[in-house]
């Protein structure tokens, strides 16, 4: 099958943005290309493994590619998606030039190839994602393994912001904690909590091709008795609790969201709300320049900032309740 291939050349900072717009433009699905320098000192402490080959974007830029049917009126999709771009700059995210391309390729040029680079990927302590594709031994009995296929969904664990949540993540949840995913993806987050002690996550995101991606990557793991998939606008669905049959019960001691800073100001009081005292919010996916205002609008809504992580250009924070 062909397929359109439309291409957006952005920045690092408006990639998940972007990767949405095509989504809702009716991509069947987006892939992201980044700045990949192996000369550039990696952090292996934990075996990772990086087998991305070097490409020529410049740092702090990328490409973020979404497939579209034949048929489809491309000169629609182009104007959808160059407006919704350039109105990222009116809340101060630089989306770069922002140039669009279009061609023609065959469904097996960007369905299954970038696969060949996804490989088990030792993330922390005990926390491994291993491709349903690939052969994997645990080192050790406290290492624990997240089954992954990302299918058409962002989140294979290898972005800075995932592989960020996942450790603080590993340093924050207690055996039987109830937690709530904001923006859930694959679905990766919720599973490590799981792998990690936690006995109920309520896995929220607003785009029904990351519910489904995560509802089978649940199923995967052999975790729905643990894990309720749900398509809600943020925490909104909280709201619905007892007609829908939530499976946490409010307040719960975790709530994380991987998702960008700008949409995480727009909801830190509701997340105050659905945790405990003395509960944690992992807010992740904010773009260095805009930690300081994350931080103080934590601080304002009554957060204590417990620790502030960082990979490369990203920040995660952990924020405890006071």
């Amino acid at each position: 099958m062909i397929w359109k291939e439309l291409t957006i050349h952005t920045t690092e900072e408006a990639v998940e943005m972007v990767s949405n717009f095509l989504h809702e433009a009716g991509a069947g699905g987006v892939t992201i290309e980044e700045h990949v320098d192996n000369s550039k000192p990696r952090d292996t402490s934990l075996g990772q493994w990086f087998e991305i080959p070097p490409n020529d974007i410049p740092e702090g830029e990328a490409k973020v590619s979404g497939y579209f049917a034949q048929g489809s009126d491309m000169d629609e999709v182009i104007k959808q998606v160059k407006e919704r771009t350039e109105e990222l700059r009116d809340f101060n995210i630089d989306p770069g030039e922002a140039e669009i391309t279009v061609r023609d390729v065959r469904e097996d040029d960007w369905a299954n190839n970038w696969k060949q680079y996804f490989k088990p990927l030792r993330v922390s302590e005990k926390l491994t994602i291993k491709p349903t594709w690939e052969d994997y031994t645990p080192q050790s009995p406290a290492e624990k393994i997240i089954e992954l296929d990302p299918g058409m969904a962002f989140g294979t664990g290898t972005h800075p912001t995932t592989s960020l949540c996942l450790r603080t993540l590993e340093g924050v949840i207690q055996e039987g904690d109830e937690v709530i995913d904001v923006g859930t993806g694959s679905g990766i987050l919720a599973i490590g909590a799981c792998q990690l002690g936690a006995s109920r996550v309520l896995a929220l995101d607003l785009d029904p091709i990351a519910v489904t991606s995560a509802t089978e990557n649940t199923e995967l793991n052999r975790l729905e008795d643990r894990i309720q998939v749900v398509e809600s606008d943020l925490l909104s669905v909280l709201k619905q609790g007892e007609q829908l049959a939530l499976d946490v019960k409010l307040p719960v001691r975790v709530v994380v969201a991987n998702i960008l800073a700008e949409i995480i100001l727009l909801f830190i009081e509701d997340v105050y709300e659905a945790l405990q005292s003395g509960g944690y919010y992992i807010a992740s996916g904010i773009y260095k320049n805009k930690e300081q205002i994350v931080q103080e609008a934590l601080v304002s809504a009554g957060f204590e900032i417990v620790e502030a992580a960082r990979e490369e250009d990203w920040v995660a924070f952990v924020a405890r309740k006071r």
